[in-house]
């Protein structure tokens, strides 16, 4: 394997040493190999010069032969890192009877492929497949496999807040539980966000990201935590772009999905510029005018207005008109 690591620009500003991303996925040559140890020693040393040694990474041992070729995108908040990690190829375990993670959580969200985890003591084996996943306790050292291709959000956390929620035992579900759903809202938002945040700002989106991670460990969360409101906000938002075209998409839909009441609901959306119906509203007009010029499309203005639950063309063609400062049929000759 021809391992290469490709840094990223360090942030201007407030926030230095807040990103990290480093790739070992090059393709293995007959005359460049390079070991599975290797890989992750490139892995390490971005990790340690973009990160820094206040979060360090354990030591590890390959299992078996296999390379280890991952792409990792990390973004450091506080004391807790968000990260995107795609392997192509990893296998290992972590070495010894403590390392410096034993006083960290790790939450494991997988997007595609396997995470399999073995336990040294007892070989029990917990395989998180695409569209699952775990929170445990990074101690005692444990072996851990990654099906090829596979892709996954993973989090580091401090043990101390949430130690009492979790003990020994992990706790895995679907990543679709309206807890995932809110804490990964919020891992969206703190990435667009992290370059603007200042050191209070960054204290205060990980606190929050605890307490997203407490709800998941207790399967709720508080509704009426403050500090929760963007995130179910965001996450509201998710689910209402998947059913803009489901004549049943409404307030209270999105409500029930995220077992809120419908009016913590509105509260949330009442720090934002839209209200719950006024988001739904200008999403699906945004889809009907990237429609009405489609290449190739043949729908008529009143096709287009039922397919994005408009009550009627008329009724379409105002509020596009209110939006946009022309009939849907003007506008789609504008753009010819």
């Amino acid at each position: 394997m021809n391992s290469t690591e490709h840094t990223a620009p360090q942030p201007e500003g407030p926030a230095p040493g807040r990103k990290f991303f480093v790739d070992t996925t090059a393709p293995t040559t007959a005359t460049t190999a390079t070991t599975a140890q290797n890989g992750f020693d490139v892995f390490r040393s971005a990790w340690e010069s973009q990160i820094g040694e206040a979060l360090p990474l354990p030591p590890w041992e390959p299992v078996g032969s296999g390379e280890f070729r991952v792409r990792v995108r990390a973004f450091k908040v506080h004391d807790t890192v968000i990260s995107g990690v795609h392997g192509e190829l990893m296998a290992g375990g972590t070495r010894g009877a403590s390392h410096h993670l034993e006083d960290r959580v790790l939450v494991h969200v997988m997007g595609r492929g396997v995470w399999r985890f073995v336990s040294p003591r007892d070989r029990d084996e917990t395989a998180v497949p695409a569209g699952q996943f775990i929170v445990r306790h990074n101690g005692p050292p444990a072996r851990f496999e990654v099906a090829p291709h596979s892709s996954a959000k993973v989090l580091i956390l401090p043990a101390a807040p949430l130690g009492p929620l979790i003990r020994d035992r992990a706790t895995a579900g679907p990543a679709d539980s309206p807890e995932l759903r809110l804490l990964m809202a919020h891992t969206e938002i703190v990435e667009a966000t992290l370059d603007d945040l200042t050191p209070a700002g960054a204290e205060a989106a990980r606190n929050a990201l605890l307490e997203l991670v407490k709800g998941v460990l207790m399967r709720t969360f508080d509704d009426t935590e403050p500090l929760l409101a963007p995130a179910l906000t965001q996450a509201a938002r998710e689910i209402a772009d998947r059913l803009l075209t489901d004549p049943d998409l409404s307030p209270a839909t999105l409500a029930r999905e995220l077992k809120v009441s419908v009016r913590t609901l509105h509260r949330a959306f009442a720090e934002t510029d839209d209200s719950v119906a006024g988001y739904i509203r200008r999403r699906r007009l945004e889809q009907s005018r990237l429609e009405l010029t489609a290449p190739g499309t043949r729908l008529t203005v009143s096709e287009i207005a039922a397919r994005w639950q408009f009550a009627d063309s008329s009724h379409f063609i105002r509020a596009f008109k209110k939006e946009y400062g022309q009939t849907p049929a003007d506008y789609a000759r504008s753009q010819k």
